[in-house]
């Protein structure tokens, strides 16, 4: 009897409502979720752009944001260009995420594929002699970029996430100095260079996004399927069950970042040789960082973050013609807005991976019966 009434005294102590990890859930449960949290992360938008604006209503919010995105044919090529940058980056993030290794360069190695030799060879040899150097520089100077942190992290066991954070901003630095050096009256714009551009397939998107796609289903094979892709996979779960079967931790480590930071690279060449053909220190654009979100809400899986990326890349440009048609004079609101859709999306993570229990009140009772 008296067990039973400790049994009871411990029911009655537990709270009423408690969280619990989840079974895995369905693929088709798990879509639900995501969609109630977009439907509501665009809804809640809406209301706060018609609030502050005062010739916006929560209807035309949503046409603005369908507008932005696909309201003509260019734009619409625009919309993939863009979820195609940014599918790069996240997929260069990947395997070093995989690895639990946090990579945070993205963009300081984005903005070493993005300097490149074309300003001193360009006009002085033929564009298909100067483009081979640009592609074979900008791969080099993003591996380059990410290998060195891993180095350290390899033989020093170095905190991977302030070295990498910390080269972004070296990474910045050698942009202005290069910068600087090339543009001789001080302005630190480098007007559009005309030789040695990336030549255009069809038209000037096409190229960029098939690109992309073909590395995002190499990306996919590469880890699920080959031995560099479980190689990976061990070291992320347990570096000593790594080493205990045999694998070089430290050469996986700088293996896998100089894929990371050749694919930010690649990122760089055509921003700087297809795109912009001009540098500056914005030219990474902060997708560095939105890569982080975008690998992360796809749980790392490089198919999944092709419809994160296009998502998060559909949101930026929609807020670009709700900030026109709402009559709003700064990007204050369109950043609030586009973080709150950010929230609601990365919050509904926690209802897949959660759920909320509810202790029924009567659960004590029906334990002292027993």
């Amino acid at each position: 009897m008296q067990k039973l009434t400790k049994k009871t005294e411990k029911i009655k102590r537990e709270p009423l409502i408690h969280i619990a990890k989840r079974d895995n859930l369905s693929f088709g449960k798990k879509a639900v979720i995501y969609a109630i949290s977009l439907i509501s992360g665009l809804l809640l938008s809406s209301i706060v752009c018609s609030v502050f604006s005062e010739v916006g209503t929560v209807t035309d919010f949503f046409r603005a944001v369908f507008k932005g995105a696909f309201g003509t044919p260019r734009k619409i090529w625009d919309l993939f260009r863009s979820t195609a940058l940014l599918l790069g980056v996240s997929l260069a993030l990947v395997p070093a995420f995989k690895m639990k290794f946090w990579n945070l360069g993205g963009n300081g190695q984005v903005l070493m594929g993005c300097v490149s030799c074309m300003y001193y060879l360009g006009g002085k040899l033929p564009d298909n002699v100067v483009i081979v150097f640009m592609i074979i520089s900008s791969i080099a100077a993003g591996a380059i970029w990410a290998v060195i942190p891993a180095i350290f992290k390899a033989l020093f066991n170095t905190n991977e996430s302030l070295f990498t954070l910390m080269m972004n901003y070296i990474a910045q630095g050698i942009v202005m100095v290069c910068v600087n050096a090339w543009v001789k009256g001080g302005s630190g714009i480098i007007t559009p260079i005309k030789y040695a551009n990336i030549p255009n397939l069809v038209n000037e998107y096409l190229l960029i996004i098939i690109v992309f796609a073909v590395l995002c289903l190499f990306m996919f094979a590469y880890l699920k399927y080959s031995k560099h892709g479980y190689e990976i996979a061990v070291v992320g779960e347990s570096q000593n069950t790594a080493k205990y079967i045999g694998i070089n931790v430290k050469k996986v480590i700088i293996r896998t970042l100089l894929l990371s930071g050749a694919i930010c690279g690649i990122v760089g060449l055509f921003i700087s040789g297809a795109m912009s053909h001009s540098v500056n220190t914005s030219s990474a654009n902060n997708m560095g960082f939105t890569g982080i979100m975008t690998a992360w809400l796809a749980n790392f899986n490089p198919l999944m973050i092709a419809l994160s990326s296009l998502f998060i890349s559909f949101i930026s440009k929609g807020m670009v013609q709700v900030r026109k048609d709402f009559a709003f004079t700064n990007d204050s609101i369109a950043n609030l807005v586009i973080g709150l859709v950010y929230f609601c999306v990365i919050a509904c993570y926690f209802f897949i991976t959660y759920k909320i229990v509810f202790r029924k009140r009567n659960s004590a009772e029906k334990e002292d019966k027993k």
